[in-house]
């Protein structure tokens, strides 16, 4: 009778062990596929979960759009033809705090972005794209068991996962996350990622890096000097991969034109652990005054420069005789560098700040040459905007049109691979191997084989992808560490310098020691 009583309760023990170990799994708020850890929700799926209310609307029309392809291609048309789907996952976080890698806005734009560019390629024709949602946790720290369900995914041999696109931040967690993903021969597009030592095999970037934003900056003050007398401010956490390389990148290019030695102060991050108060640029403010420093270089992140922003008019002008120039680089202008308030202490500090970035706010107003494919992009996020409730200012931080062309990258990719392994072709099934009738299915390895091709050539970008934000080309494997050729690079003053003539813009160089690219 004791041995039984023993042997229940360890039956009993075992249960509740299995139970803790697979989590708060089932359909509680993370639903059948993801798993809550440290209060996120963590893994891959094709359904909506539990999320901020205001990113709810936008993960319900993408498993709306998920269920539409799935029943698409499981029901034949009057022809009988199904419609082949492939996946493409979106992983990055989808909850936030005052620390986490994005804000909760950062994220709905992020969704906003990728949602259309998935409406824009299952409305056209060839194969159609699930999106999947692949939260890795609000600090990036949880990319393990997602990496390794990703890579079961991509062995699906009815619709297979093709690539991956979202990963948001530089930091070493990511850096791990994208050289798991390469092992795991998954080609991953990064969207706004900038630090230019984010390299591994497989990993593309559709954004400028450091070293090339530092390009269009140089560019900038050749055009529009001043008084050179420079200052740099440095975001001091050692776990930042983005700012630690910004510094470095700042210092490289422009320590020796604008003597940062003796010019310089550093801060604490908001981004990330707690490691004391942050943003304390008391230091900073007082010594770019005392120096009559007329160009800051800031070497850290968007949401904290209003903070900045505000200890520089506490300030005041210090006496300068002309305009304090703030130069950051990024993907646009991030939401709170251009509210009233913000532009309040602009004034009073008498300064402006000069933006390398991946996109300018003026081409959603027709203004300042706008890429050519910017339109089809406009005519799918009116929809959204309509849908959703975006505001005026939900563009101008760059990120909705960068998660666009990240997705739409890989999406182009897969039609190109489609259209060419099915030359001659018709019907549907699995591969055949004979040259004729069911048509191939591509995998992962053939979209990556695709990427790699060189789309550019000493005489153009003809075989550039063409997106909201502009060209994108790629020179093959160990040529630039898969960061994108021709991308545009425009300098965004704000506020906007008045009767001033515009700088000409940078474009991404084309291959190592060279600074150009092909018309």
């Amino acid at each position: 009778m004791e041995w039984a009583a023993v042997l229940g309760l360890a039956v009993v023990a075992g249960v509740v062990t299995v139970l803790l170990a697979l989590g708060a799994r089932g359909p509680g708020r993370c639903g059948d596929d993801l798993a809550e850890i440290g209060g996120d929700c963590v893994g891959v799926t094709e359904h909506a979960f539990d999320v901020d209310p205001r990113l709810g609307s936008l993960v319900e029309a993408i498993e709306d759009e998920n269920r539409e392809v799935r029943e698409q291609a499981d029901s034949p048309s009057d022809n009988g033809a199904r419609i082949p789907y492939v996946r493409i996952a979106l992983m990055m976080p989808f909850s936030a705090d005052e620390s986490s890698a994005m804000t909760t806005d950062m994220i709905r734009r992020a969704l906003a972005g990728a949602l259309a560019a998935q409406q824009e390629a299952n409305n056209a024709g060839g194969p159609h794209y699930q999106l999947l949602l692949a939260p890795d946790g609000r600090n990036l720290d949880q990319w393990e068991p997602v990496v390794e369900r990703l890579g079961e995914l991509a062995a699906d041999k009815k619709a297979p996962l093709v690539g991956v696109t979202g990963i948001p931040s530089s930091t070493p967690e990511t850096r791990q996350a994208i050289k798991a993903l390469s092992r795991a021969g998954i080609p991953t597009v990064g969207p706004v990622i900038t630090a230019a030592d984010m390299n591994a095999e497989q990993f593309f970037k559709t954004s400028p890096n450091n070293e090339q934003f530092a390009g269009a900056l140089k560019q900038y003050l050749r055009e529009k000097p001043q008084a050179e007398k420079g200052f740099l401010v440095w975001d001091n956490r050692s776990e930042d991969v983005y700012s630690q390389n910004l510094r470095k990148v700042f210092e490289k290019h422009f320590d020796e034109e604008y003597d940062f030695k003796g010019r310089n102060s550093n801060f604490t991050g908001s981004s990330g652990t707690d490691k004391g108060i942050p943003r304390r640029f008391t230091d900073a403010a007082q010594k770019i005054c005392a120096a009559r420093s007329d160009t800051v270089f800031f070497a850290g992140r968007d949401q904290d420069l209003p903070a900045f922003v505000k200890r520089l008019a506490q300030e005041g002008d210090c006496g300068r005789s002309g305009r304090l120039r703030l130069l950051k680089v990024g993907i646009g202008l991030e939401p709170t560098l251009t509210t009233p308030e913000t532009d309040r202490w602009l004034k009073e500090a008498r300064a402006t700040i000069v933006a390398a970035s991946s996109v300018d706010p003026a081409w959603w107003k027709g203004e300042h040459d706008p890429p050519r494919a910017l339109g089809r992009f406009m005519g799918v996020y009116e929809k959204l905007k309509a849908e959703h409730g975006f505001d005026e200012e939900f563009l101008d931080d760059g990120y909705a049109v960068m998660y666009h062309d990240a997705f739409t990258l890989l999406a182009d990719a897969v039609d190109r691979t489609y259209t060419e392994l099915n030359e001659g072709r018709g019907g549907s099934g699995d591969n055949d191997g004979k040259g004729g009738g069911a048509p191939l299915k591509l995998t992962k390895n053939d979209v990556y084989n695709t990427l790699i091709m060189p789309s550019i050539t000493a005489t153009g970008c003809s075989d550039c992808l063409r997106g909201a934000a502009g060209a994108y080309g790629f020179e093959g494997p160990d040529v630039n560490d898969q960061w994108a050729v021709c991308k545009p690079v425009p300098v965004v003053e704000h506020p906007a310098v008045e009767d001033d003539r515009r700088s000409p813009v940078y474009r991404t160089f084309r291959g190592a020691g060279k600074d150009d690219c092909p018309a």
